[in-house]
């Protein structure tokens, strides 16, 4: 696929937007937009190095915004954590299941974004219970589900993040490829 500047001017604001939309108070939990764009960087963009950076560089960047405002007293949250390797390396994981969206359509797009927040929600809590994250929940198949059952909250505002910010991400892309075709014509 060959980036035509539009193209690449959006992506960059969709990169710039899902960074500042961290800083949006009273979201719910887990209400952000980069597992969409995994998906979409997988599924979309061919230089596979770009699609695993797009949503790597939207995390860090957003990290670093929550972190300037942490470091000022206007968030209780810090952007930078222990274990945020492992939380990167687990959102480059998610590109992958958009390289399983070899034909970009509806049902493909709504399978995407389905298995990938439940894919992150599964392993990112299974982490969390098996090396502490904080939580110390006993180390048996209870304490596992009792993990599972504390992150409920965010795996629904994942959830539904990312139907939504798919929809926004492969619609505009949609629109953009169709209107570039109507222009060449």
């Amino acid at each position: 696929m060959k980036l035509n500047r539009s193209i690449l001017v959006s992506l960059v604001l969709l990169i710039v937007t899902a960074a500042l939309y961290r800083l949006i108070p009273s979201r719910p939990l887990g209400f952000a937009p980069h597992i969409a764009m995994a998906l979409f960087g997988g599924a979309i963009l061919k230089d596979k190095k770009w699609a695993f950076a797009l949503p790597i560089f939207s995390m860090f960047l957003s990290d670093l915004l929550f972190e300037g405002l942490y470091r000022n007293g206007l968030s209780p949250y810090a952007g930078f954590y222990s274990g945020q390797i492992t939380n990167y390396l687990l959102f480059a994981g998610l590109t992958m299941i958009g390289f399983a969206i070899r034909k970009v359509n509806v049902a493909n797009v709504l399978a995407g974004s389905l298995v990938a927040p439940t894919v992150y929600f599964l392993v990112s809590n299974f982490m969390v219970w098996g090396f502490g994250g904080g939580l110390n929940r006993p180390k048996t198949f209870g304490g596992l589900l009792q993990c599972y059952g504390d992150a409920v909250p965010f795996y629904t505002g994942s959830l539904m993040a990312t139907l939504l910010f798919s929809t926004i991400l492969f619609g505009a892309y949609a629109w953009l490829t169709s209107q570039r075709k109507l222009s060449a014509a």
